[in-house]
């Protein structure tokens, strides 16, 4: 086996190019044709020309690690030897070799070295092939290689997050269980999770420095440099969420993935017990922290019999900040109704405590279920919202006792005199409408017609289908099997999945 010594290496890639030499030593049949004795002296060593060559490549590869490490090799200290423009070029000469198994350690080196400049080292053309071809499952990388892909080249976590977006919008999956599947089994983003809740003991204080100095937008997120590493990266995920929700007009779906990929980070957050990691309330910078601490309690970690004082507890913080004088901006409320949408699991338990609640819980209920699904700073048009849906609760809870009714009756319960009712009004009034059909004596009777012959022949499909997975979700959570309204919204869901 030829020795390959650090000078020469980078010798030979400086003067002859990294593309040159790999491709020579690929070329392993050609090179044996062309070379006399060089078959004979291979197989005097006892190998295959496959594996001199295989070998001769990963020496290549263990080498240039072993150069960008910074590691004693052959006994010689040489440190410091590689300039980042040799880096550079490897980078480049990496990008059609990345699926090849022997070159992912020269990848993860490339990933997690730093150089002396403030730009970056690394081409971009490197930087996105790895990101697609990791998406794509074509590879595997470590944790820290990963991690440092996503500090160093923010275009790369922004594809990756739109990535799994894409693929739960598109997916049309038949259950949030399966949603959660797909989050939790998505290589990027359960890296990120586990990653998050490691807290300073994966923090890489060199790959912060690089993130600050290419991305400064993202400055404000590193007060503390050695404790704001992996919020920051929640946080800008977060932000492509927020502006998908926003080019969507706040659709429920997205609202839903939203809430389930919080749900799948919280639940990974609260496994790491481990020490040195960052508490929940440090992903979610609101200024009002005791709103962030009472969301952060889900519903299935308390008894049911406290839902509604927590409903009442969360409603009240919610109302003050609202209502507060010094809120002029509708940033400021935007933010407080993003907040809520992360954990809107308390919306739907809102809306079942509104059929089970007395009367004086109903008007705190119905104010956060139009905040929920109206963040709107106009005080008139927020008391129209509340006195439409105000009406048609109370014509429904008039029904509620009733063992016999019919569609039209509820259809007339939920009818308005105009025809210029608002949208967001509209989600509401489903929203009770489909907790009625699930909760009430009479509602489950004509639940199945109420979906075949209203719901179906409306354009509200996706959106029943959502408010019934979400209620199946919560029902499979906390353990009911054998209750009425179980089975019926089974029944309802496939019915609709039968439908499409």
């Amino acid at each position: 086996m030829m020795i390959i010594t650090s000078g020469d290496l980078w010798f030979a890639i400086e003067v002859y190019g990294f593309v040159s030499l790999l491709c020579h030593l690929l070329s392993s049949s050609e090179w044996g044709a062309n070379k006399v004795g060089t078959g004979t002296f291979i197989s005097a060593l006892g190998y295959t020309s496959a594996d001199y060559y295989s070998k001769l490549v990963k020496n290549i590869v263990l080498s240039l690690v072993t150069e960008l490490k910074g590691n004693q090799f052959n006994g010689l200290n040489i440190q410091g030897r590689v300039s980042d423009d040799h880096v550079n070029v490897v980078s480049l000469f990496c990008v059609p070799l990345i699926t090849l198994p022997d070159v992912t350690p020269l990848l993860e080196a490339l990933l997690t070295y730093h150089g002396g400049r403030s730009q970056e080292v690394l081409s971009s053309e490197f930087l996105e092939a790895v990101n697609e071809t990791f998406l794509k499952k074509k590879i595997v990388l470590s944790e820290s290689a990963i991690l440092s892909l996503w500090l160093r080249h923010l275009p790369s976590l922004e594809k990756a997050t739109l990535h799994l977006f894409e693929r739960l919008i598109s997916s049309q999956t038949s259950s949030l269980e399966e949603v959660e599947c797909i989050i939790k089994d998505s290589l990027l983003i359960m890296q990120i999770l586990k990653l998050m809740g490691r807290g300073s003991r994966g923090y890489d204080a060199s790959s912060a420095k690089l993130f600050m100095m290419l991305f400064p937008m993202y400055e404000r997120w590193f007060a503390k440099p050695k404790a704001a590493c992996h919020p920051a990266i929640f946080r800008i995920v977060d932000e492509i969420f927020k502006n998908a929700l926003l080019e969507t007009g706040g659709t429920p779906e997205v609202m839903t993935i939203i809430q389930m990929f919080t749900r799948c980070f919280v639940q990974a957050h609260q496994k790491d017990n481990k020490q040195h990691k960052f508490p929940l309330k440090a992903y979610f910078p609101h200024q009002h922290q005791h709103l962030v601490i009472a969301l952060l309690k889900h519903p299935f970690d308390l008894s049911a019999t406290l839902w509604s004082q927590h409903l009442k507890y969360i409603t009240d913080m919610l109302k003050a900040i609202i209502e507060d004088k010094s809120i002029r901006t509708y940033a400021d409320l935007f933010e407080s109704w993003f907040l809520f949408v992360h954990f809107g699991e308390w919306a739907d338990i809102a809306v079942e405590q509104l059929l089970k609640s007395e009367d004086e819980s109903s008007d705190t209920f119905l104010w956060l279920l139009a905040f929920y699904y109206n963040p709107h700073n106009d005080k008139e048009k927020r008391t129209q919202i509340l006195v439409e849906a105000r009406a048609v609760y109370d014509r429904l809870m008039m029904l509620f006792s009733c063992t016999t009714l019919s569609v039209t009756d509820l259809q007339a319960a939920a009818s308005t005199k105009t025809d210029k009712r608002q949208p967001c009004t509209k989600h509401l009034v489903r929203h009770l409408l489909i907790s009625f059909l699930l909760f009430s004596s009479g509602g489950h009777k004509i639940a199945q017609e109420f979906i075949s012959h209203v719901i179906l022949a409306s354009s509200t499909t996706n959106e029943v289908f959502g408010l019934l997975t979400r209620t199946a979700y919560r029902f499979n959570q906390l353990g009911l099997k054998d209750q009425r309204a179980v089975k019926l919204v089974n029944e309802l869901l496939q019915e609709l999945r039968f439908t499409d």
